[in-house]
């Protein structure tokens, strides 16, 4: 092992070779995973109008909710994976990987089944208006069929990339996107079929999606689907639930934010200049639209998770720590990259999705100025909640996405809300994106200032 052609790449590539070839991979792949939400909103914005896009904000928490289930799964999955190949334990790697696949294919199912049957009480409890309950309804029903693969893809996007080949599932992702962009067309256009079409399109393309993630898993790199290990035990499904429960955390909080969110724009939208199904329908375009750049601070941070793991297992924590600080400083550089487009362009993204009503453009500024109004802070909550991760602390990772929306951004909505209307519900965002900043900053600092008192870093590593 003295020469470093013999070394795993994870210990022995430079790091910022490292992030570059997991990051770029799976921040397209999330793109590409986004954009079947964001072509469901432009199609069905010029197709079928304001009604049509605020019956796709109320389903979409759905979506997050089932990303939220996946990546529990996926990155479990995945962080479980680089600890066990950085300690060269390849048995407990490949039962991983095969639990995952039974947990995966058993949740899809019920939540499918689930959101089929209780649909109408749902869509209510998302923040449907009534105008725009029957589209609501419609569009709900009909993704429910493409759960199960739509599961899929996220968490076996986390699993190949912690089996080396991340680039395969950036493929499999966009081959869905383009049968979803062909599709959305057709079906809302000529065939007049609306929301219902949009969202037959979407279930078809996921369709196709996970059916290439699941011939991919019958044969990856370097872990292998056992099938005595596709029983579940006690023990391991536990590890996997808990490493990966900082990601379902995270993305359950989204999901909570949204559903409080519709509720304030349908409650005190109303009341605003705009209206309760414009402020519905503008607010889930902005939450679409910051899902695409949400996809590069996830990209940065899922790279640096089998890297640190694998480098914490391996004991080689220089390198631990050497990820930690580039990480934040990509992501630090690309939020206020998107800050600058957020508030210099709001008016111009608004209308990609409804052009020919001034009253929607107007609201789509202010919201958009509003709601990004510290975007500059982004990213470094996401990097340092994967960081500890990575290295084994689900516990300091689940606190991070737990205070920025549990603690901070739902209470602080729901009571600016009450004094400001639907601009004080904007407004608890940029203070929940400063607060979070400041929090992940002082937990990595004291993290990495423990690991020097213990002497896994040299005095000077500051």
């Amino acid at each position: 092992m003295s020469n470093s052609n013999a070394l795993n790449p994870l210990e022995a590539e430079p790091i910022p070779k490292l992030i570059a070839h997991y990051s770029i991979p799976t921040a397209l792949t999330l793109m590409v995973n986004y954009l079947y939400n964001i072509v469901d909103q432009i199609f069905i914005g010029q197709g079928v109008g304001i009604t049509g896009m605020a019956a796709t904000n109320v389903a979409f928490p759905l979506t997050i909710l089932s990303n939220a289930i996946a990546l529990m799964l996926g990155d479990g999955c995945a962080a479980n994976i680089s600890l066990c190949l950085g300690r060269k334990d390849a048995e407990e790697a490949n039962k991983t990987v095969s639990h995952t696949l039974t947990l995966l294919v058993v949740c899809g199912i019920l939540l499918g089944l689930s959101c089929g049957l209780f649909a109408p009480a749902v869509v209510r409890l998302f923040g449907s208006t009534d105008t725009a309950y029957a589209d609501s309804l419609a569009y709900m029903r009909t993704i429910a069929w493409g759960l199960p693969f739509q599961m899929l893809c996220p968490a076996l996007t986390a699993v190949i990339r912690a089996d080396g080949r991340p680039q395969y599932a950036m493929k499999f992702m966009m081959t869905g996107a383009v049968i979803n962009l062909i599709l959305d067309p057709i079906f809302i256009f000529p065939l007049g079929m609306g929301v219902v079409g949009a969202g037959i399109a979407t279930v078809i393309g996921q369709a196709a999606a996970g059916v290439l993630f699941l011939q991919y898993i019958r044969s990856p790199k370097t872990i292998h689907i056992r099938r005595d290990a596709l029983r579940l035990t006690w023990p391991l499904t536990m590890r996997i639930l808990s490493l990966g429960f900082p990601s379902f955390l995270t993305q359950a909080m989204t999901a909570l934010v949204q559903i409080v969110m519709n509720n304030l724009m349908r409650r005190y939208g109303a009341s605003s200049l705009y209206g309760s199904d414009i402020a519905l329908s503008v607010y889930g375009m902005i939450v679409k639209v910051y899902q695409i750049s949400h996809s590069m601070f996830v990209g940065v941070s899922s790279a640096t998770q089998p890297i640190n793991g694998f480098n914490f297992g391996a004991k080689h924590y220089q390198r631990v720590r050497q990820t930690y600080r580039l990480a934040a400083k990509i992501a630090l550089a690309v939020s206020t990259a998107w800050f600058a487009v957020f508030q210099l362009f709001p008016r111009q993204l608004g209308m990609l999705f409804v052009s020919n009503d001034p009253v929607y453009a107007s609201c789509a500024q202010v919201f958009f100025r509003l709601y990004m109004l510290t975007f500059f802070l982004y990213g470094l909550h996401m990097t340092t909640a994967s960081f500890f991760q990575g290295v084994g602390k689900p516990g300091k990772a689940l606190l991070i996405p737990l205070t920025r929306q549990g603690v901070f951004l739902i209470p602080l909505a729901i009571l600016l809300a009450s004094r400001l209307g639907v601009y004080g519900a904007l407004l608890a965002v940029p203070v929940a994106d400063a607060a979070s900043f400041v929090l992940s900053l002082l937990l990595a600092v004291t993290e990495f200032r423990r690991w020097r008192q213990k002497g896994w870093l040299s005095p000077q590593e500051k």
